[in-house]
């Protein structure tokens, strides 16, 4: 696969070192014993998280590689790993 570099790029790697810090603290409060109510609405947060920067994944897949999809005449390839990759994520 040609690695590619899309505009909000930054944002989405500062977005999942976000995640990844809020999944470590996470861990932290299993391992200190903290109260399950607390634990489950800090998951919730990350899990929203995460689809929020899904959404911005795919705005920008559908902005920029469908357009350069739609340049090199491989819009049937697109859409074919664009449905692939909606089947994965929503389950």
């Amino acid at each position: 696969m040609e690695k590619h570099i899309h505009p909000n790029q930054k944002k989405i790697i500062n977005r999942l070192a976000r995640i990844e810090g809020h999944a470590r603290s996470i861990k932290r409060m299993a391992e200190e014993g903290r109260d399950c109510p607390e634990m489950l609405l800090q998951i919730a947060a990350v899990r929203k998280a995460l689809d929020n920067t899904a959404k911005v994944i795919l705005k920008d897949h559908l902005e920029h590689c469908m357009l350069h999809a739609l340049e090199k005449g491989t819009q049937e390839k697109f859409l074919q790993e664009l449905q692939e990759a909606i089947d994965h994520y929503i389950k």
